[in-house]
């Protein structure tokens, strides 16, 4: 699996675990305090675009992910 990959995984994740937690409608809700982590995730990811600074990116690549699959 690749850094790219892992990175979508991880905030697609933390995107949908957050709203399940900061909604009011889902049976997880904590608060909505969580949403805010929502928004922190989808700044992080615009920023990244433009900037292409992703500290989970850097974490992957200190720990000896792949940044391509060799075949792709």
């Amino acid at each position: 699996m690749t850094i790219n990959r892992i990175v979508r995984i991880v905030a697609g994740f933390f995107v949908l675990l957050s709203l399940a937690l900061g909604v009011e409608g889902s049976p997880l809700f904590v608060s909505h305090y969580w949403l805010w982590f929502t928004a922190f995730v989808g700044f992080n990811l615009l920023q990244s675009g433009f900037t292409n600074f992703c500290p989970l990116d850097k974490i992957l690549k200190k720990l000896g992910v792949p940044e391509s699959c060799g075949t792709c």
